[in-house]
């Protein structure tokens, strides 16, 4: 009986996949997802390049919070976003970066051509957009110290772009944090150059399913511990599923860790796989030797190439991760299926509350399900992967199980600013 099942979810899963492409919908998806990012960066430079920086309306933000790469880079993000949704210029203060001691701009393309001193008239900290509104330039704290918070933040999308966002991506708030990601990974030369050589040197091609275990400092704090063999059962599903639209040649997976030992112990225990991996990488990513120019450029290959394949399984309590499937989302018209977490649903850390809407009416089969009846927010607290998520539904105030087919995602959607003026140039290129 399993095995028919699972024949059968792959035939549908094939058929979904066809029907997708059929009457030219793909070419338009193509075409839609290139449109609307490039209106989105094209904002995004034109906010970044006043033409006269000393009278722009700026927004500090230090990158140096106390945490790892991929948490630094959401820091970044989420002033980024906040900079958008108030129209200020973000102005990164990245030196002595405890990564690269002279800068983000060492490694990647700097925010702005032409704003980046903080230098203004009135400078104060972030009290809010309304009391703010005087003051030239305002220094953003950390996400967890943001009083008051703004609607601004993650996972609301822009009005504006919604319906265009929701006939094009299966998660549209994933969508628009990845355009900000997109704008700020932008590499330097020297780490274009590395990228190209790394990829020749590994054999990277495809099909390829991207694997990213994250041990040491998690395990036991943020996340559990997971084998190998867990990831592998999900690596295995998606290349049965590839086999039926593409040639595999081989069973090629690109192994991201920051435990060395287990390339050796997945090559052993699945001969019949190729993995793709750089051992450097994992002993650079160690807790010993995590804060340094080498296990930056490492961090960054890794999430690079997770990013670029075909399929991903990890454990999104890992930033690493999610910035991967954030990158992910800015390479296709739409990837927020490609993808497998063994532990939590996408979050960006600091989000607004995270809601569903039940479709279907559920009555509870035992004390740990609540019910639900169409029309009813639940406030999303994780998903259980055996086709049952948790939440609150907020109208009873009750937590507990609910099956997940039986909800929607809830997308908030923020008026955010117009950029008219870069709309207009952007359609004069066009022309």
């Amino acid at each position: 009986i399993s095995l028919n099942l699972t024949i059968s979810c792959l035939s549908i899963m094939t058929d979904l996949y066809y029907l997708s492409q059929a009457d030219g919908v793909g070419e338009w998806r193509v075409k839609e997802a290139k449109d609307l990012s490039d209106l989105v960066q094209n904002r995004i430079t034109y906010l970044q390049n006043p033409p006269d920086c000393s009278k722009a309306r700026k927004l500090v933000c230090n990158i140096n919070k106390g945490c790892g790469y991929g948490c630094q880079l959401h820091h970044v993000v989420y002033c980024f976003m906040i900079a958008y949704g108030t129209q200020r210029t973000l102005i990164l203060e990245s030196h002595n970066w405890r990564y690269a001691p002279g800068g983000w701009e060492t490694v990647f393309l700097p925010v702005s051509n032409t704003c980046t001193d903080r230098a203004g008239a009135t400078t104060g900290h972030w009290s809010g957009e309304a009391h703010d509104k005087d003051v030239q330039v305002v220094e953003l704290p950390i996400v967890d110290s943001l009083h008051p918070r703004p609607p601004y933040l993650p996972l609301a999308i822009p009005e504006d772009l919604a319906p265009r966002l929701h006939r094009l991506h299966g998660d549209p708030s994933v969508w628009w944090v990845s355009q900000f990601v997109k704008y700020l990974v932008r590499p330097q030369a020297w780490l274009e150059k590395e990228i190209q050589q790394s990829t020749a040197k590994l054999g990277f091609k495809h099909p390829i399913i991207g694997v990213h275990v994250r041990r040491t400092d998690k395990v036991g704090t943020e996340a559990a511990f997971h084998p190998i063999e867990e990831y592998m059962v999900h690596v295995e599903e998606q290349f049965q599923h590839l086999a039926r639209r593409v040639h595999v040649d081989k069973k090629r997976v690109y192994l991201a860790t920051d435990d060395p030992s287990l390339l050796q112990e997945a090559k052993t225990k699945y001969p019949d796989y190729e993995f793709i991996s750089d051992n450097s990488i994992s002993w650079s990513a160690g807790l010993h030797n995590r804060y340094t120019e080498n296990s930056l450029r490492g961090v960054i290959l890794d999430i690079h190439f997770l990013s670029q394949t075909d399929f991903l399984v990890c454990t999104f309590s890992s930033q690493v991760c999610r910035v991967a499937y954030e990158i992910m989302q800015t390479l296709h018209p739409d990837a927020s299926s490609f993808f497998y977490s063994l532990d939590d649903i996408y979050y960006f850390g600091g989000q607004n509350a995270h809601n569903q809407i039940a479709i279907y009416p559920h009555q509870p089969r035992n004390s740990e399900d609540i019910p639900l009846e169409p029309g009813d927010v639940i406030g999303v607290a994780g998903n259980h992967w055996d086709g049952y998520s948790k939440g609150i539904n907020r109208k009873l105030g009750r937590t507990g199980l609910y099956p997940s087919y039986k909800v929607k995602e809830k997308i908030e959607t923020v008026k955010y600013p117009m950029y008219p003026e870069a709309d207009k140039l952007l359609n004069s290129q066009k022309k």
